[in-house]
């Protein structure tokens, strides 16, 4: 399985391993240290009726077989040396433990020799490696982890909890020395208590202050098509009562109770660790130091990938990864029940997960898979989430009530909608947008015949039959929006770009065993020819940067957004590992699953490589993701390095070139005065501020001030931009489904959030007759917050970059207009 289609090329196939190891290295004992070892055991009586977990019979034959082919099919085909043992060992630990809480530095000195003998203990003269240090090193991560849960225990049950000092903790401690000892590690295990106890009494006063606004009423007025009249009705919602009344515990019992559930939990899931659980992860560093996006996987996590995709999608519609014990979102799926909700979004946390009207389970420090099974579940049901805000407090935690879903295609698929604005001389002037998520295609490329005719959408189809509506409509300029296209079918991004260009190279790959060829457009033929902007952020990805890079290279789009795209632009294949490896015994036979491996590297017509430097706009926009340290390819461990080849050859269009200096300097003019831009601004010095500090304060009245603070800049941002005048803009959504419709649907009525709680239109559905109609609320539609638990009036949401990218492009078709350049596809 492999994520791009290589337009019916096959990727590098394996050399048969199990003959091809050549394998090296003398057999090696791992050095034992009994009396350390009892010393440790001693430690706490937890620890010693224990029975410490060993590697399983395959497991050092499964050792062989990944460490082999990391090193015969990477695309860096680096030995598994010293140096890459020292990572290796590093790497593990890190896995185990990657906020340094829990080994010492005297446990890591105790393992300090293995650092340069895991090359050596993996790839051995037998069929097999020694894969005993995993489990050494996992055994002591679990007793370290039960004298926390004893300490933690211990604690609620006699600790005062004060939040009246001047306290800080480090939040991330990834980069801190490991504590010295077990009296330093138990000073940082209390500090942690303290932060997650006063995290839980903030989120309680939060959950407060919403009960206030727990009910709304609203007036629904519909209009009958038929009639033309108005048809009133009135909706209540009140909170619910308690059907009998129980004894409440008090605040600080209901803390000390969610705490200790959670650190028994925690201690409760290592424990129902076996050997294929210590593979998994341990391997997985193997894999990781080569590169961020090799993985292993055993059965169990092969099984999710085959489902979705990586720590994946699973009927919300969200990619999830964990982070600093906490369940985050990663990626929302468009059209998917999360997105749809309006009320979650990507670096949010999942701190509780609820079936139906059962209550809550707190999903801190809970394992992501564990997260991830009580999230999945048939379609149709309810599951709601505890969510804290990226970018809020803990009191800022919320419910949502998410519908198990599919994630449908037509979801997923390409949206568009016409803008109509005035120009500057104050004439309307109609430009088109087409939001694109991914790089879609029937799975192998090509769909199964029906009637004669091709089954399943392709992205560069239907992205073509928007361009040709936007032409029907006169339109005079189109966004591409890629902001959140993580990538997709590269065969699906070749032919994208050769709607906008002749015929010529679009992207050139080499793979491990250093061949290059490239993918060409070969089509002369141009959808296509007025001006183009790519709207990218730091979240697009892969194959939407190919097409972003490409555009670029011939001259032939705008590019606008952050500072970079991702810079993911490296290719993957999994693979089996069964026929590779010899069973220990006849009764072995555990599936020793699979490896994800980088096999290729993607590069521009112009020779750079997409990877890790991603592409760089022509105009970038004041952006938070600017500086984040935390996202985009830079940001993970190991990435491959940034290079060049030898450009193809292509004929340079220079549509951009011209007029690039004066495209800039309006747009910073604008954006110097502009409201929302100072707004973001604001929010970066903020950010950086947040970013530099690293710690978090442990007084109560200073956590509460900031939330204060926090939500008075919030209000009266709310209060300017809903006494704004309204813009004379005309927005019309534009499905696929109405494309072959004449004329455009009826534009999205601008309206605030009070009145789209209490107004409805009946739209006629395409084809069913005036008497069939569909229920819409217009200000969803247009952006604005329904929130029936909030009866406070908020401003339609504001797509900041969306607003100054449509100002651009508006300057870049004046300045097209002006040099009598054409701005329309040729006959």
């Amino acid at each position: 399985m492999k994520w791009h289609n290589w337009s019916g090329r096959t990727a590098l196939a394996f050399v048969t391993l199990a003959v091809a190891f050549g394998l090296r290295g003398a057999e090696i004992t791992p050095a034992a240290a009994p009396e350390t070892k009892s010393a440790v055991a001693a430690e706490n009586p937890i620890a010693r009726g224990a029975h410490p977990l060993q590697p399983g019979p395959n497991d050092g034959r499964i050792a062989l077989v990944v460490a082999k082919m990391l090193e015969q099919t990477h695309y860096s085909h680096h030995a598994l040396d010293d140096e890459y043992s020292a990572k290796f060992f590093d790497r593990y630990l890190e896995s185990l433990d990657p906020q340094h809480l829990h080994f010492t530095q005297a446990d890591i000195k105790e393992f300090d020799h293995y650092r340069d003998q895991l090359d050596d203990l993996t790839i051995t003269r037998k069929y097999a490696g020694d894969a005993s240090p995993a489990f050494e090193i996992f055994n002591r991560f679990q007793l370290r982890l039960e004298q926390r849960v004893a300490f933690a225990e211990g604690l609620l049950k006699t600790e005062k909890f004060q939040f009246d000092t001047e306290e800080r903790m480090v939040v991330n401690r990834h980069e801190a020395p490991y504590p010295a000892d077990l009296d330093e590690a138990k000073q940082l295990w209390g500090q942690r208590l303290h932060f997650e106890y006063l995290q839980e009494k903030l989120a309680k006063h939060g959950a407060k202050a919403a009960k206030k606004d727990a009910g709304f009423t609203a007036t629904i007025s519909i209009t009958d098509p038929d009639t033309g009249q108005p048809v009133v009705k009135r909706i209540e919602k009140k909170p619910a009562e308690p059907l009998t009344e129980v004894k409440k515990k008090s605040e600080a019992e209901e803390i000390v109770d969610t705490l200790a559930r959670r650190y028994a939990r925690n201690a409760k899931f290592f424990k129902e660790w076996d050997n294929d659980d210590v593979m998994q992860v341990y391997l997985t560093a193997l894999a990781h130091i080569y590169d961020p996006h090799s993985d292993y996987f055993n059965k169990s996590q092969a099984d999710n990938f085959a489902i979705g995709m990586n720590l994946a999608l699973f009927g919300i519609g969200a990619e999830l990864y964990s982070d600093d014990g906490y369940c985050t979102i990663r990626k929302l799926v468009a059209g998917g029940p999360a997105d749809k909700s309006k009320k979650i979004k990507e670096k949010d946390r999942i701190v509780a997960v609820a079936q139906g009207d059962a209550a809550p389970v707190d999903a801190v420090e809970l394992s992501l898979n564990k997260v991830v099974q009580m999230i999945r579940g048939p379609k149709g049901t309810e599951v709601r989430l505890t969510v804290q805000p990226a970018d809020g407090y803990a009191s800022d935690r919320r419910v949502v009530s998410l519908i198990r879903d599919e994630i449908k295609l037509e979801d997923q698929e390409v949206k568009a909608k016409v803008i109509e604005v005035p120009n500057a001389a104050g004439n309307p002037q109609r430009l088109g947008v087409i939001d694109l998520p991914s790089f879609y295609a029937p799975m192998g490329g090509r769909g199964a015949a029906v009637n004669g005719r091709t089954a399943g959408h392709f992205t560069s189809v239907d992205v073509a039959r928007l361009l040709k509506k936007f032409e029907q409509e006169k339109v005079e300029g189109v966004i591409l929006d890629l902001r959140r296209n993580g990538g997709g079918s590269l065969e699906e991004a070749v032919k994208l770009t050769g709607l906008f260009i002749a015929e010529g190279p679009v992207v050139q790959v080499r793979r491990s065993d250093n061949t290059l060829f490239q993918d060409d457009d070969p089509d002369p033929s141009v959808v296509y020819d007025g001006p183009l902007i790519v709207l990218t952020s730091r979240f697009s990805a892969s194959a939407s940067e190919i097409l972003a890079g490409a555009l670029q290279d011939y001259g032939r789009a705008l590019i606008v957004g952050d500072q970079s795209t991702h810079g993911k632009g490296t290719v993957q294949q999994v693979n089996d590992l069964g026929p590779y490896v010899r069973p220990a015994t006849p009764s072995a036979t555990n599936d020793p699953g699979q490896l994800k491996v980088t096999m290729s590297k993607f590069y521009r017509a112009s020779g750079a490589s997409t990877q890790l430097k991603g592409v760089l706009p022509d105009i970038v926009l004041p952006s938070v993701f600017n500086y984040s340290k935390d996202i985009g390819e830079a940001a993970l461990d190991n990435p491959l390095e940034w290079d060049t080849i030898k450009s193809a050859k292509f004929e340079k269009l220079n549509r951009v070139g011209p007029f690039l200096s004066e495209l800039l300097q309006h747009s910073n003019e604008r954006l110097a005065t502009n409201q929302d831009y100072l707004y973001v601004r604001e929010d970066i010095e903020q950010f950086r501020k947040n970013q530099a500090d690293k710690t978090i304060s442990l007084n109560e009245k200073q956590r509460l001030k900031e939330k204060e603070e926090a939500d008075a800049r919030q209000k009266a941002r709310d209060k300017e931009r809903l006494a704004r005048k309204d813009a004379e803009t005309k927005i019309y959504e534009l499905a696929l489904k109405q494309v072959d419709l004449p004329g455009l649907p009826l534009p999205v009525q601008k309206t605030n959030a009070l009145l789209a709680k209490a107004t409805a239109v009946f739209r006629p559905t395409a084809g069913t007759g005036t008497n069939s109609a569909s229920i819409t609320p217009p200000a969803t539609a247009a952006g604005a917050k329904f929130d029936e638990d909030d009866d406070e009036e908020k401003p339609a949401a504001v797509d900041a970059a969306l607003e100054e990218a449509e100002r651009i492009l508006g300057d870049y078709i004046s300045l097209l207009s002006r040099k009598n350049v054409a701005t329309t596809r040729p006959e």
